[in-house]
């Protein structure tokens, strides 16, 4: 159907309102290129609604992806890594602590070589409690603590010679380790080899008595520096001898180790021997699990 002339004369807009709620046909140029915009607005909008509508679909069946844990994570830096990295550093710890513990042992070894001997200590050649002679060389490859006293001697010597029989039950039951005591008399006037033996036996069956002549006696005293002094006697010709109170710690090779004095408790006596030990075998035998040992001693020698 064509518009007739009596709409020529109408609005454009009107035209194309007429035009579209009839159905009908245009004639005016300018309503053609309305139709055409229209129906090009038409089809860009069903395209859109399509697009959109697809697009939800997919977004709805769309999964997001699940978070890892944070032990998963494969970040720069994870577990894995993180254990190499503890593992590499704990190694070379360990081969530092290493070197240093060798360099330690050789200073120990050198210093050792060059001085030779301490003064202190020496060979000595005296008699036990059965009459036989007993020389210091009888002594070699084993510990031993000396102790120098008298058998009158009314509370020193009894108290440090209790304190030596602990030392050596502590290291004994709880470390194994086997230290020879030694008592030596410097009253040979009195303590007769069957006077000591006697003597020593009421602190430990371990206890081994010594004795000598004066000459014997003196040349003990004079190797590990002991000052001894008899007093004047009483009324029933009794004295008291004056006298160094210090333990000797000896070494297997019968070499001078340390020394502790009337401070020093049994803890303390225990722990330091149990140093000098271990540091002896360290010395003779380096490895690897000779670096866990203490770089200097568990106490100071009183």
């Amino acid at each position: 159907m064509v518009i007739g002339s009596e709409f020529a004369g109408l609005d454009c807009g009107l035209c194309y309102y007429y035009i579209f709620c009839n159905h009908v046909k245009p004639t005016c140029g300018m309503s053609k290129l309305l139709i055409r915009r229209w129906t090009t607005l038409q089809r860009n909008y069903r395209e859109l609604e399509k697009s959109i509508h697809t697009s939800s679909v997919k977004y709805d069946k769309l999964e997001l992806p699940k978070r890892l844990p944070f032990w998963k994570n494969k970040g720069p830096i994870n577990w894995k890594s993180f254990g190499i990295t503890c593992g590499i550093g704990a190694g070379l710890l360990t081969y530092v602590a290493y070197l240093k513990h060798v360099k330690n042992l050789r200073i120990d070894q050198e210093r050792k070589r060059a001085l030779g001997k301490a003064s202190l200590g020496g060979s000595f050649e005296l008699v036990n409690s059965e009459g036989k002679t007993v020389k210091s060389d009888d002594f070699l490859g084993h510990w031993t603590m000396i102790y120098f006293g008298f058998t009158h001697c009314p509370d020193i010597c009894p108290d440090e010679l209790e304190k030596m029989a602990a030392v050596i039950d502590e290291l004994e039951k709880k470390h194994e380790l086997i230290v020879k005591p030694i008592f030596i008399s410097v009253d040979p006037d009195r303590d007769t080899p069957t006077v000591v033996g006697k003597y020593v036996k009421e602190f430990s069956d371990k206890f081994i008595g010594l004795t000598g002549t004066k000459e014997q006696v003196a040349q003990a005293c004079k190797a590990y520096r002991v000052y001894f002094s008899s007093g004047p006697k009483d009324e029933d010709n009794d004295y008291i001898v004056d006298h160094t109170i210090i333990m000797y710690l000896v070494g297997p090779d019968g070499a001078f180790i340390d020394y502790y004095g009337q401070t020093a408790n049994v803890e303390q006596i225990a722990a330091s021997i149990l140093f000098h030990t271990e540091k002896q075998k360290a010395l003779n035998n380096p490895g690897w699990f000779s670096s866990v040992l203490p770089s200097k001693p568990a106490i100071v020698s009183a």
